[in-house]
């Protein structure tokens, strides 16, 4: 099934009422990840009072928060809530907040740390990782034409080309349209194309 993860680390901040708060969002790929990811934002916002979290793992479908000495669930699980509102995996997301002087109550805490969080997504590059094929497989230049106008019919990415005495191509392509896509080769080649086929691997075509 396609998920939904982020490319890279992406940062959001606002103050209300007088209070700072900054939010990082990052791509994770296992728990390991997610401690060292939280440390890192800790370890830059030493003075902060709070670095609350939350992160949802594919991975044995795991998700973890911290309200991190706030209101108990007026951070961690809104954060949460907010990751997982979006579809959103294999991610975390930490929102610092500077202290400014002014409390906010419990309702107040939970708006601003969901603001926190949904600005952090809406400032991500959400991606839709799809189950894939790579297919790897080598030809005459006398085919390249008609192989490459295959290329953008099936939506496939090139991972590798190298051209020499002989051309070798690397592509991904989405697992529904691998089939198809062998089978064209076969077609234009009269057989003479037989294209190595990896597992199913996860892959953006965003």
């Amino acid at each position: 099934m396609p998920y939904k993860t982020v490319r890279a680390p992406a940062v959001y901040s606002f103050t209300v009422e007088k209070s700072e708060f900054i939010a990082k969002i990052a791509p994770l790929s296992s728990s390991e990840d997610a401690a060292g990811f939280i440390d890192s934002v800790r370890a830059e916002h030493r003075r902060a009072r709070h670095n609350c979290y939350a992160y949802v793992l594919r991975d044995g479908f795991e998700s973890r928060f911290s309200d991190d000495g706030e209101p108990q669930g007026t951070a961690g699980q809104p954060i949460l809530d907010v990751i997982k509102k979006n579809g959103i995996t294999d991610a975390g997301i930490v929102v610092t907040r500077y202290f400014g002087g002014i409390l906010l109550g419990k309702g107040g805490l939970t708006r601003a740390y969901s603001q926190a969080a949904s600005g952090a997504v809406q400032s991500a590059d959400v991606l839709t990782m799809t189950e894939a094929r790579e297919v790897a497989f080598s030809l005459d230049y006398s085919l390249y034409d008609r192989v490459a106008r295959l290329i953008p019919e099936f939506g496939a990415k090139t991972v590798s080309q190298d051209f020499a005495d002989s051309i070798s191509l690397r592509l991904l392509i989405r697992d529904e349209l691998c089939g198809g896509f062998c089978a064209r080769l076969s077609d234009i080649s009269n057989g003479r194309l037989a294209p190595s086929v990896s597992d199913v691997r996860f892959a953006d075509f965003d």
